[in-house]
C-alpha cells in the first residue's frame, strides 16, 4: 500500500513551461502538487530558446496565429491568460525585456531568468519538484498511480505536459502521445514544424551552391498564408524565419512560393529595366539585378531563366518578363523538412476535440489533463508557442 506521504492532489509530468505554469497555479490554490521531470533540470527547452534569451511571448498573440484541426479550441485559454498576464509575472521578478520585430518579447539577459521565475513561483506555491525522475507506469483505479524510479505516487489529478517530438537533444519523447493512447484518446498525426524546408534533388542541384545567401525581406507563402521575413538559403534548402513559418502549413507534395522582391511588382521591375535601357546602360541583366538581390542569387536566377550574358539592350523582352515573373513567384516543392532534431515544435498531437477548451481536462477521463505542445495546437514562430504553454498550463492549474 502507498503511504500518506506518497499521495498528492496533483501530479504533473513534465517540468517545461506548461508543466511549471500548471503546477504553480495549482499550488497557489492549496493543492499538494508533485512535478516530475525526467531531465536533470527543469525548462531545458526554455533555456535554448530565442538564442538563449527566450522569446517568452508575443504581444499580438491571438487564435489567428495558431494551427489546429480544431482552430477555435485555443481561444478560451488564450483569452484568459494573455501576454500581459505573463508580462505582469516577468515584471514582478524584475526581469528586463525588450520587443523585437513583429511583437516578439525577449529577455535582455538570459532565458534562465524565465526558468528561475517559474521555479521560484513553484517553490512559493509549495510544489515538490523531482528531477532525473523517469516514469515507468501510469495506471488509474480510484486515483492515478504513477510509478517512477524514485518511487510510486498517487493523485486525484494527473497532468501530462511532456511536450512533443521536436528537439530530442533536450529530452523530447513520445511519452505524452503514448499516455493519450493508453487512456483511449485520439492522437492526430505529428510532424516537425517551424523547421527548414529541404529542396528536391533537382532544386538542390540548382541552388545548393547558394548556401549562406540571405534575403532580408522575402515573402514566403503556402496555402495562401504569407510570411514576410528573412530567408536564408542553405546547402539543402530554405531556412530563415519566413521559411520556418511556412513549414507550419506545408504538407508533403505542397508547393511553396517565394517572392524575392515583395515591394516591387512585375510591371515595376520591367519598367525599371526599361529605364536602365533607355539610359543607355551597357550592363548585363545579372549585374543590374545584383543591385536588388544578393549577387549569387541574381546570377542563379538569370541562369535558371536562360538570361544570356549580354548587355541589357540586347535582351528579348519575353526573357525579361519570364525572369521578373520568376523572381516574384519562385515555386519550389520541398521533399520534406530537416526533421525533429531541428524543428522548433511538433505539429499535431492529442486531438483537442477530446479535451475541454476551458480546463484542458479529458472529456472521457475525469482528472486527466493534457497541456502545451503535446496538444494539437501549434503557434507561429515568435513567442506564440510559449504563450500557448503559459495559457494552457494556467487553464489546467485553475482546476486540477
Amino acid at each position: 500500500m502507498l503511504s500518506l506521504m506518497d499521495s498528492y492532489d496533483v501530479v504533473v509530468i513534465g517540468a517545461g513551461g506548461a508543466g511549471m505554469m500548471c503546477a504553480l497555479h495549482a499550488g497557489r490554490r492549496g493543492r499538494r502538487v508533485l512535478l516530475l521531470e525526467r531531465s536533470s533540470t527543469p525548462g531545458r527547452k526554455i533555456r535554448i530558446s530565442g538564442g538563449g534569451r527566450c522569446n517568452f511571448t508575443n504581444v499580438g498573440a491571438s487564435p489567428a496565429q495558431y494551427v489546429s484541426e480544431n482552430p477555435e479550441f485555443c481561444r478560451s485559454a488564450l483569452s484568459r491568460f494573455t501576454p500581459e498576464d505573463m508580462l505582469e509575472l516577468v515584471r514582478a521578478h524584475g526581469i528586463a525585456f525588450h520587443e523585437k520585430t513583429l511583437g516578439q518579447l525577449f529577455c535582455d539577459g538570459s532565458a534562465q531568468q524565465i526558468i528561475d521565475l517559474l521555479v521560484k513561483e513553484c517553490e512559493a506555491a509549495g510544489v515538490r519538484l523531482l528531477v532525473n525522475c523517469r516514469v515507468s507506469l501510469v495506471e488509474q483505479a480510484e486515483q492515478f498511480l504513477v510509478k517512477t524510479d524514485k518511487g510510486a505516487f498517487n493523485a486525484a489529478s494527473l497532468v501530462i505536459a511532456t511536450g512533443g517530438l521536436s528537439l530530442p537533444k533536450v529530452g523530447a519523447t513520445d511519452f505524452g502521445y503514448r499516455m493519450a493512447k493508453q487512456f483511449g484518446l485520439h492522437v492526430l498525426p505529428t510532424a516537425p514544424a517551424l523547421d527548414a524546408l529541404v529542396f528536391s534533388p533537382k532544386d538542390t542541384q540548382r541552388f545548393g551552391s547558394l548556401a549562406g545567401v540571405a534575403v532580408p525581406a522575402a515573402a514566403v507563402s503556402c496555402h495562401g498564408v504569407v510570411f514576410r521575413e528573412a530567408v536564408l538559403l542553405t546547402h539543402t534548402g530554405l531556412s530563415g524565419p519566413a521559411a520556418l513559418q511556412a513549414s507550419l502549413y506545408w504538407r508533403p507534395g505542397d508547393v511553396v512560393s517565394v517572392d524575392l522582391l515583395p515591394d516591387t511588382s512585375v510591371e515595376e521591375l520591367l519598367a525599371w529595366f526599361a529605364q536602365q535601357k533607355s539610359a543607355g546602360s551597357r550592363a548585363t541583366v545579372k549585374t543590374l539585378l545584383a543591385q536588388r538581390l544578393p549577387k549569387r542569387l541574381a546570377e542563379a536566377f538569370c541562369e535558371l531563366h536562360r538570361v544570356k550574358d549580354m548587355p541589357l539592350a540586347q535582351q528579348p523582352v519575353a526573357v525579361l518578363e519570364a525572369l521578373c515573373r520568376g523572381l516574384k513567384a519562385w515555386r519550389i516543392t520541398p521533399r520534406g523538412t530537416v526533421g525533429y532534431r531541428t524543428a522548433e515544435v511538433t505539429r499535431g498531437g492529442v486531438d483537442t476535440r477530446e479535451l475541454s477548451s476551458k480546463t484542458m481536462e479529458c472529456k472521457t477521463v475525469p482528472g486527466l489533463y493534457f497541456i502545451g505542445e503535446v496538444v494539437d495546437v501549434t503557434g507561429w514562430l515568435g513567442g506564440y508557442n510559449f504563450q500557448w504553454a503559459w495559457a494552457s498550463g494556467w487553464a489546467a492549474g485553475q482546476v486540477a
